[in-house]
């Protein structure tokens, strides 16, 4: 596993030479005292989120309202904030075709429920900024390890959590941001929704998720979200609360 300094410098280098999403929501939640002030978290969070064209607005629906419910989980909070550190940092990007990456809410620190009510919020009114095109699962990895290069909060830990319902179909090779991944030490894991596709979680896990502790697990269908999201995050935050 690379060392701290390693990887700081290596994800510095990325966030420089990555072109960054385009900010879809201007508003940032911080964690209360923390804003500006770099303070360290136990976990540094990326939500991936597919928003290609496979995924209608009804779908999209689902997605947030079942991301935004997530994060007033009190069982989310909780796991949030009983870590050394006492908080996480998290930001949502959005992802679809080459070159289609937005930032839905910017990085916050939660450290009590007053700061993920204000990252739930911001994910209730993040607008779909990304044109519906194809697949580009390439392009959405190296987005989020750009964000993770941008992150302002010095963390323990650093993981990419994609979801999505399709393959990729069209962008750079997955394999390269992947490996970049991998060699930072990064976890990637994944929530595939296979109404469409039964096929996805074994394509991601063998072509998708890393590093240490990594992880697919499956919703049935977008009804079927909001739970798999909440049991995704209670088990990356480290909560023993899933089966």
């Amino acid at each position: 596993m690379a060392s701290p300094l390693a990887r700081r410098l290596f994800l510095s280098c990325l966030a420089a030479l990555a072109a960054a999403p385009r900010a879809a929501a201007p508003a940032r939640a911080q964690g209360s005292g923390a804003q500006g002030s770099g303070a360290p978290v136990d976990l540094a969070l990326v939500l991936a989120v597919d928003v290609s064209a496979s995924v209608d607005h009804e779908e999209y629906a689902l997605m947030m309202g079942g991301y935004a419910a997530a994060f007033r989980d009190p069982s989310v909070i909780g796991a949030a904030t009983e870590g050394e550190r006492g908080a996480i940092a998290v930001t949502m990007i959005f992802w679809s075709g080459p070159g289609a990456t937005a930032e839905a809410a910017g990085w916050s620190r939660i450290d009590g429920p007053a700061a993920a009510e204000a990252f739930a919020a911001a994910i209730d009114a993040a607008p779909r900024d990304v044109v519906a095109g194809a697949t580009s699962l390439g392009g959405g990895v190296r987005a989020a390890l750009a964000a993770l290069g941008r992150c302002p909060f010095p963390a323990a830990r650093m993981v990419i959590d994609v979801s999505g319902d399709g393959q990729a179909n069209a962008g750079p090779p997955l394999a390269t941001p992947r490996a970049l991944a991998q060699g930072a030490g990064i976890t990637i894991n994944a929530l595939a929704v296979t109404n469409e596709d039964p096929d996805l979680p074994a394509y991601y896990r063998g072509e998708l998720i890393t590093g240490p502790g990594s992880f697919v697990m499956e919703a049935l269908d977008y009804e079927s979200f909001a739970e798999a999201i909440l049991r995704k995050l209670l088990r990356e935050l480290g909560a023993r609360l899933f089966t």
